[in-house]
This record gives structure tokens, sequence and C-alpha cells, in this order.
């Protein structure tokens, strides 16, 4: 798989399959590649707490028992926009609709919606669950060094068979995450990822976003 294929080929795995263990040496393999990844001045602003067996269930019993509870939580920042707009709205009002209309789901059945939601919680099935943290007096420039980290992650699975789900889903529950992981105070939950072998069979693994054509997003300034 050479980079282009790595990336165009990348997507949001939403399920997995939970029988198919990744060895602990590989997933070592996976963070050392990515752990190339740039940063201002090499300063490398990343910590990853990987998760499996008896530490991951409990993080999905703690997050599942307060979404079902109906307790939103609140993240420590703001991933989307406050106020929304066109045409970021719209965007992702084309893929919830995507998404959810593959799957046979009415987004104004609520239980139905609430059951699909609350997978986010058990990865998907993934067996394993990475999560990403930085220290909280780190700025944006290295908020933008973590994306290209997270980024580099997800290119690196795929380069060993693997696949990935990002998933700033766990961030309202920071508060409960944050001590099952034996985070320091110090830090704060950037996001969650499921990591596993995808299960090919899946309908949901085989919804595609659509992406903007070049011209939409891009300035040829000359002369």
């Amino acid at each position: 798989m050479d980079v282009s294929q790595a990336i165009e080929g990348r997507q949001s795995i939403r399920a997995f399959d939970a029988d198919r263990d990744v060895a602990s040496t590989l997933i070592t393999s996976i963070l050392g590649t990515a752990s190339r990844a740039p940063s201002g001045s090499n300063i490398q602003p990343w910590h990853v707490y990987v998760v499996t067996g008896a530490a991951k269930n409990r993080i999905t019993e703690a997050c599942t028992a307060r979404y079902l509870s109906g307790d939103e939580g609140k993240s420590e920042y703001h991933y989307y926009p406050q106020a929304w707009r066109q045409p970021y709205i719209g965007r992702r009002r084309q893929t919830g609709f995507g998404l959810y209309g593959l799957l046979g789901i009415d987004k104004a059945d609520t239980a139905a919606v609430q059951d699909y939601r609350v997978t986010n919680y058990q990865f998907f099935g993934a067996p394993v669950g990475l999560f990403f943290t930085i220290d909280r007096d780190m700025e944006l420039g290295s908020w933008l060094d973590y994306g290209m980290f997270i980024q580099s992650v997800m290119l690196s699975a795929r380069g060993a068979g693997l696949e990935t789900c990002a998933q700033a889903a766990f961030c309202p529950y920071y508060d409960s995450v944050m001590p099952l992981l034996g985070a320091p105070d110090e830090q704060m939950l950037v996001c969650g990822m499921s990591l596993g072998y995808p299960l090919s069979e899946a309908i949901i693994n085989g919804y595609r976003t659509e992406r903007i054509a070049v011209e939409a997003f891009t300035t040829f300034v000359t002369d």
C-alpha cells in the first residue's frame, strides 16, 4: 500500500472483529511509526493510553451508563463551531443522513438512534481503544501537531492491515474516562479511537463520505 492508497482508502470503520486480537507489539510498532509526525520544535505533545480487556470494558460501562441515563456530559473544549452555518452544517447533515440511511434508521426514531449511538462507547466491537491526551498548558500549535500525529496513527494502522475510527464521542465523559486511564490532572482528553481488524461484510463499513473538489477549497496565487 503506497501513501496515496493509504490516505484515499482511509475511512471511519464502525464495525470491527471483536474476536481478532491485536498484538501489543503491533500496536507499539504503529505508534512508533506515527511518532515521526511533525511537531513544532519537535516538542511531540502527545500522550497515548492503550486500553484492552477489562480496562476497556470499564470505560464502556461508565460511558454507556451515563449516555443511557440521559447525561450528555460536557467536553472541555469545543470540537464543533458554536454557531453552525453553511456550508458546514450542510455537510454535517449530509453525513448524518447518509450514515443512518444506510442502516435503515429514521433519525426521528430516537430509540433506534440511541441504540446505534451507544455502540460508540463499545468501540464498535474493536478489541483495542486508544485515548489521546495533551498537557493543558499547550497552545493551538500543539493541537495542530496532534492532528498530524493522529492521522499518522490511522495511516500506520492501515499499513499494518488494521483500521480505525477516531471518536470525539468520549470527550463529554472525560471526567469518567480520565480517572479510569490513570491520567494526571494536568492532561486533558483530545479524543478516543477504536483500533482493530474491520468486518468487511458489515454494511456500515461500506459507507463513504464525499469530498469537495480541490478547486472548491484551493486558490492559486501567482503574479
